[in-house]
């Protein structure tokens, strides 16, 4: 799913950061501390505050923007490491994990309970807690691992089945694509969950699953990418006079379109979506986050179904 994360890393994460956010965007994050304590890539250190407040900080709080996100930074052999977050403290303190390994589940669950800690003023349970983690090996390839279906879950759960296809169609195109929403979490599920459904093609050009607003020029890039804006920034994205961009709310389930993609596939393939209702059952009983997100979207439940047995079905192919 993920094919430009590193085979093999080293360490089950490379970094923890607690930043705080000041009173202004114009104002850099500062670093409370970090583990380990001896972590000496600055430019990490550097570029990693500023990706973890990805919202008008002056504007919204953290009721209004949720509290888990996922950013992700390319490095220069175009692996991709992840930055796993989580807001606190009204949203002006982010606690932030760094690792290759794409695993959202397990890193959640992690931030919470360093959270809990801090919460509780147990400075020493949560460094024991990351040294045992960060001593403890990384699982062998092709061992055995649950998946999580999150961010599938939400993407399922925000969007149509129509949009999702039109959205699908458009990033075979190759087109420019933004995702906007209000919650961060479920903003960088979406942008994860329509790459991963690109499988077994990979999205090959510039992905960033939240974008900061210092970086907000690069929706004005020429070439074709997948970004995810906050939806407090979205207006000064707009301002910026986009063309022939592709612009979906997650909130609104509203894609904003130029393009008619979806009448270039087969329509042989575009037909598959309606015949599968005996597949849906058995997506129901292997996914139970999937089959809680079709009881919650009762009249979309066949054809999305349908949709993720046309992924397999081309992958298969």
């Amino acid at each position: 799913m993920f094919a430009f994360s590193r085979e093999n890393p080293e360490r089950t994460f490379d970094l923890v950061l607690k930043v705080k956010c000041q009173a202004s965007e114009n104002e850099d994050p500062v670093v409370l501390w970090k583990f380990p304590e001896d972590f000496g890539d600055q430019d990490v250190l550097n570029s990693v505050p500023k990706f973890c407040f990805p919202f008008d900080v002056e504007r919204v709080s953290q009721n209004q923007v949720g509290q888990h996100f996922t950013f992700v930074l390319t490095d220069i052999e175009s692996k991709q490491r992840f930055g796993f977050c989580r807001l606190t403290s009204g949203g002006k303190v982010c606690l932030c994990i760094l690792s290759y390994l794409p695993w959202f589940e397990v890193y959640y669950k992690l931030l919470n309970t360093l959270a809990d800690y801090l919460a509780k003023e147990q400075e020493n349970d949560s460094k024991d807690l990351l040294k045992s983690l960060y001593s403890h090996p990384v699982p062998k390839a092709n061992a055995l691992v649950s998946l999580s279906v999150r961010n599938l879950t939400e993407y399922f759960v925000a969007v149509d089945v129509n949009n999702m296809l039109q959205l699908y169609a458009s990033m075979l195109h190759e087109r420019r694509i933004i995702i906007t929403s209000s919650k961060l979490s479920t903003l960088t599920a979406c942008v994860h969950a329509s790459a991963a459904l690109l499988y077994p093609m990979y999205w090959q050009h510039i992905y960033i699953p939240v974008l900061p607003p210092h970086l907000l020029d690069y929706c004005c890039a020429p070439m074709p990418y997948l970004i995810g804006v906050h939806l407090s920034l979205i207006e000064r994205v707009k301002n910026r006079s986009l063309e022939d961009v592709v612009l979906l709310n997650v909130d609104t389930n509203n894609l904003e379109n130029p393009f008619n993609d979806l009448s270039n596939l087969p329509s042989e393939v575009v037909s598959l979506i309606d015949v599968s209702w005996g597949f849906s059952f058995i997506w129901m009983l292997f996914l139970p986050d999937f089959a809680k997100c079709c009881k919650r979207n009762r009249g979309v439940k066949s054809s999305k179904c349908s949709l993720l047995c046309l992924i397999f079905y081309i992958s298969d192919s």
